[in-house]
């Protein structure tokens, strides 16, 4: 049964069993992708369970194009909002990283001070949403979805910027 047939065939019968021929034509596909994003079949498997548990529930929702790379947004999204909570959960905060990292009275350091004027340097040269996003991320402690809804961006846009931030501070740092 073509993908449009079968969709409707569920929607109007209820027919979860139908689902299932749904399942096993784009199982495959949509593991593969997860893998891709989350590198781990424990955590590639959970996106798969829960591409398929959103779609059934917006199944509806389906414009009725192509049923594959709507599956393929819907897994992308769910992997990312995973490695998401996957790294804030794994996140220690940046004060019990300075105790463990540092001698208990850390004075005056040249060293760090030309560091942190450096960095200072280099987010000048950001443009001004990858600033707002980095206040937002690391000053103002907002998760991706709450530095979304103030950005106008999507939470994986966010977390993708985040990266991209990161690695042209860490060009601008040393090629200065």
């Amino acid at each position: 049964m073509e993908d449009l047939a079968l969709v409707r065939h569920i929607l109007s019968s209820g027919d979860t069993r139908a689902f299932g021929q749904i399942m096993q034509r784009y199982g495959g596909m949509i593991f593969s992708k997860a893998i891709g994003i989350v590198r781990s079949d424990e955590l590639a498997a959970e996106v798969v369970q829960q591409t398929f548990i959103r779609a059934y529930d917006r199944l509806d929702t389906w414009s009725g194009r192509q049923l594959g790379p709507w599956l393929v947004t819907i897994a992308m999204h769910t992997a990312l909002n995973l490695l998401d909570k996957e790294r804030r959960r794994r996140t220690v905060s940046f004060d019990d990283l300075q105790e463990a990292d540092a001698p208990p009275d850390v004075g005056y350091s040249a060293e760090r001070e030309a560091q942190l004027q450096q960095m200072e340097r280099a987010i000048a040269q950001l443009p001004e949403l990858d600033r707002t996003i980095l206040d937002l991320h690391y000053y103002q402690k907002k998760t991706t979805a709450d530095i979304a809804r103030h950005t106008g961006l999507t939470q994986a846009n966010v977390l993708v910027r985040l990266h991209r931030i990161r690695e042209r501070l860490k060009t601008l740092m040393t090629h200065e």
